[in-house]
């Protein structure tokens, strides 16, 4: 039988942990000389000195642009999202963004950009993916997540498209609670797995699961399901499974602290513990790491996860690492004029004056999920330019407010924008979100991002009016 010593650097080889403050804790140096296969950073982690990486330790990063991003949380990404990307429809942008996201991201140290998101948004009213996908149609994300990885593999780091087996036809947050797709079993194959098989083609190393079950096949959510995890395999994919993070409700709450084991077992490769700053989280980053590596121990002493299977995953892993190793991302990042590709990116719909401001901005986007950046509360602010930030049951005083939303698919967002026409029929909707299927009740402006750049190019369009032409 392995030793301890033994065991306990096979568990440090498939631990992808974050942290807490802004300097690496002596905590995760005392690991990562005993194994530890590499750290996630997260906003709390960024401004100091950047993560070293040269020995292949895989410090990742979610840095989508557009609405999700690490590098610029304090203001909003000025970089385009994937929504934005799908409505150019430019594969050389879409590669180019990928490089430029894989060089910042290489400025903190990390080499691995956890995105593009692989999943075909098929359900508008999705609370979590949304604007961070391509689209709607299979074939425009598959082209897309693959233009995207080339870019980030040609930046100097390692793309990780997720969420396995796609999480673009759920209406639940997986932080909250367990997804269960809307897909049949055939929209799940013929819809949903394309984008990850376009990964695999473009030579993704990494990809990452979700937490959401295909009932088809069976009631666990895929991180734990062996026989989704197989379905990633089948589509010719040797490199490292990752899980998505493991702090999440609907893994936590299903599984309790046997979800590492049950990840391992069902064959994730690599687990993301979680971001130690979530609410709910115990506040010390080092107990909750040590308690993931001590459970997973455990196990396969008692034989409930066989040492083979986390000596396979350690190989993934290690395997990847060298790859890592051999990685740069010095170089220039490719100039993009992206207020001018935003604009192209965004679409008006009806009529409306110019609003050069200040303006009343009635804000009644959602509140914001662990995975969306939460600083976009400033971007109402922006709007409104010197004038007022009223909450949507409020009376505007103005005829002609802003209403700022960001899923208007949603029905509380819809009554809001209802109620709002009916009083203040010179209204102009801008929405951060995907399109509703129907057409809104005012005028409206489809940025597709809640992000700096989005609500930059909301602010010029709403001063020009409707007659603005766009640019070509």
């Amino acid at each position: 039988m392995t030793d301890d010593t033994e065991l306990i650097a096979l568990a440090n080889g498939v631990l992808w942990p974050g942290y807490l403050g802004r300097s690496m804790p002596d905590w995760v140096r005392r690991e990562r000389d005993a194994g530890l296969a590499g750290v996630v950073l997260f906003t709390q982690n960024l401004g100091a000195d950047p993560v070293d990486p040269s020995d292949g330790f895989l410090v990742g990063t979610d840095e989508e642009g557009g609405t999700v991003t690490r590098i610029d949380a304090a203001r909003g990404s000025e970089e385009l999202g994937a929504h934005q990307l799908g409505a150019l429809d430019d594969v050389a942008v879409t590669r180019a963004v990928g490089e430029r996201l894989a060089r910042r991201s290489g400025a903190t140290g990390a080499n691995v950009v956890i995105a593009p998101v692989a999943d075909v948004n098929a359900d508008p009213r999705n609370p979590v993916i949304g604007t961070r996908a391509f689209g709607a149609d299979p074939a425009l994300v598959s082209r897309h997540v693959r233009a995207a990885i080339e870019g980030i593999h040609s930046g100097g780091a390692i793309a990780v498209p997720k969420h396995f087996p796609g999480h673009g036809d759920t209406a639940i947050d997986s932080h909250h609670g367990l997804p269960v797709t809307g897909a049949s079993e055939r929209d799940q194959r013929d819809v949903h797995l394309p984008p990850f098989a376009a990964a695999v083609a473009a030579g993704a190393r990494m990809i990452m699961t979700a937490h959401l079950v295909v009932p088809a096949w069976g009631e666990d959510p895929a991180t734990a399901n062996p026989t989704a995890l197989a379905e990633m395999r089948a589509l010719g994919f040797e490199g490292v499974i990752a899980s998505d993070a493991l702090d999440m409700a609907a893994v936590k709450d299903r599984f309790g602290p046997d979800a590492p084991v049950r990840a391992l077992a069902a064959g994730c490769d690599l687990l993301c513990i979680s971001n130690p700053a979530n609410p709910g989280s115990s506040g010390d980053d080092e107990a909750d790491f040590l308690a993931v590596r001590a459970r997973i121990v455990d196990a396969v002493r008692s034989g409930e996860l066989p040492l083979a299977r986390l000596e396979d995953a350690a190989a993934r892993v290690a395997d990847l690492r060298a790859h890592a190793r051999r990685l740069s991302s010095a170089g220039e990042a490719p100039t993009l004029d992206v207020d001018s590709l935003a604009r192209r990116a965004a679409r008006i719909e009806g009529t409306f004056v110019p609003q050069p401001g200040p303006r009343e901005v009635v804000d009644a986007r959602a509140a914001a999920t662990w995975a969306v950046s939460t600083t976009g509360s400033r971007f109402a602010d922006e709007l409104a330019r010197g004038g007022s930030v009223v909450a949507p049951g409020a009376d505007p005083r103005g005829s002609d407010p802003v209403v700022l939303v960001d899923r208007p698919a949603d029905p509380a967002q819809r009554d809001a924008i209802a109620r709002i026409a009916a009083r203040r029929p010179g209204a102009v909707v801008v929405n951060l979100g995907v399109e509703p299927p129907e057409a809104l009740p005012l005028p409206a402006l489809h940025v597709r991002a809640a992000s700096r750049l989005a609500v930059r190019t909301a602010d010029a369009l709403l001063e020009e009016g409707s007659d603005a032409r766009m640019e070509a």
